[in-house]
């Protein structure tokens, strides 16, 4: 015979079965959470859409980033995701349309000038602080002996700036990638934050809180000065040069630009 407890404790599972489970709210995608969540995050409660839950339990939707729509991640076709901007679980983020053929803008003088400050010119492969091969201004060595620079060596400081200018491609694009268009960078801004992915690599950029914080709306000055700075480590050291690259990064974010950088178009 079934006991009254059980009948009550099988009753609350079927109640609270949809929370964070997928809903559709007319033809739009959303996810089953409390309004007060919803609500809280800048989505739109709709009722009705989410069966067995509470009246508070409803249908939360929300548009993101440069013309996106929040839905789990397993319904994005365009595969142009971005973390941090939806509601809910982890899964449900936001889907952006197919990217375009706008081009990450290049990093201004300013940015080249700091980058080429800390990374020192090395016209032949020789081994960084921590041990890495490199060359030019931070190029760093894919095969031995460098043998992908399609320069001999020793290099001349202009075939170095033409390598560095040729590797910060990636870094721009990672970076204007990684970070929502909703989210405004003046070109010294935009720079800093490049020069930053150079030097720790774009997966390391790509999972940072600094960009989280950013994609969540924080303002960009004060999360480059404490975002940034925590940045000072190599091979598990606290390395001064990196220490006081922080700082002019930190430094070239907080100046004034009226050049816009991010969104790219």
């Amino acid at each position: 015979m079934i006991s009254f407890t059980t009948l009550l404790l099988a009753s609350a599972a079927l109640v609270h079965a949809a929370i964070n489970d997928a809903c559709t709210a007319g033809s739009t995608p959303g996810v089953c959470l409390t309004t007060a969540s919803c609500s809280s995050s800048g989505g739109t409660s709709h009722p009705g859409f989410c069966p067995n839950d509470p009246t508070n339990v409803q249908c939360c939707t929300k548009t993101c980033g440069s013309g996106g729509t929040c839905r789990f991640s397993n319904t994005c076709t365009t595969g142009n995701t971005q973390t941090g901007l939806c509601p809910g679980p982890s899964g449900f983020i936001c889907c952006l349309p197919g990217s375009s053929t706008c081009t990450p803008p290049a990093v201004n003088a300013d940015t080249i000038s700091l980058i080429k400050q800390f990374e020192g010119f090395v016209p032949r492969p020789a081994p960084d602080p921590i041990g890495l091969p490199t060359v030019g201004y931070g190029h760093l060595c894919q095969t031995t002996n460098c043998a992908e620079v399609p320069f001999s060596f020793p290099l001349t400081t202009a075939q170095a700036s033409t390598l560095l200018t040729n590797d910060l491609k990636t870094f721009e694009r990672c970076i204007t990638n990684d970070i929502s268009n909703s989210v405004r960078l003046n070109a010294n801004q935009y720079g800093a934050l490049v020069s930053w992915a150079f030097n720790v690599g774009c997966g390391n950029t790509r999972s940072s809180t600094l960009i989280s914080r950013l994609n969540a709306g924080q303002n960009p000055n004060t999360v480059a000065a404490e975002e940034l700075p925590k940045w000072n480590r190599a091979g598990g050291q606290v390395l001064p040069g990196l220490v006081n690259r922080r700082a002019a990064e930190v430094r070239l974010f907080q100046t004034a630009s009226s050049v816009i950088a991010h969104p790219p178009c």
